[in-house]
């Protein structure tokens, strides 16, 4: 059995003069964030394996989560094959990941978590917003095998407003 929490990084500032890279969080973004790793706190397992988009706003979302539910002792990884925005760098992020990662966290971006969460989980979403956070269980044993799983929660951050 293998766990997927996937997050989709918080809301972006377009305010500043950088890169797509480098946009920072919003201030929505950081308190989206907060609440939705506030929420999930007593929900969550403790993940073997944090893996991360290395630009600026998810390394900040992940930043946020790690803090808030106290998984510093968690492996963090920073991909820069997760700031892709097509779900095929994502699954094979995913596929490469060692048998031993039973609970694997994911932070990325857009089309990608949306198309991978209704190709590989049992719910389909229309759009996974900014900050969104979706857990699916995987009845495998390897990573290589990855196949339809069973969503069992989300929560984005406008059903906690």
């Amino acid at each position: 059995m293998k766990n997927l929490i996937i997050i989709r990084h918080a809301k972006s500032s377009w305010e500043h003069q950088v890169t797509d890279f480098e946009r920072p969080l919003k201030r929505r973004g950081i308190k989206d964030a907060r609440m939705i790793s506030n929420h999930v706190k007593n929900k969550l397992f403790i993940p073997d394996l944090i893996l991360c988009s290395d630009s600026k706003r998810t390394r900040s979302t992940a930043q946020i989560f790690i803090e808030n539910l106290d998984f510093q002792d968690a492996e963090l990884q920073f991909c820069h094959d997760l700031y892709a925005f097509s779900v095929g760098s994502l699954i094979e992020n995913i596929k490469i990941c060692n048998d031993s990662v039973n609970n694997l966290m994911l932070f990325g971006h857009n089309h990608a978590i949306t198309d991978f969460t209704n190709t590989f989980g049992s719910t389909h979403f229309e759009n996974v917003p900014t900050c969104g956070l979706i857990h699916i269980r995987f009845n495998i044993d390897s990573w290589k095998n990855l196949n339809k799983g069973e969503t069992i929660f989300s929560v984005f951050p406008k059903n906690l407003k």
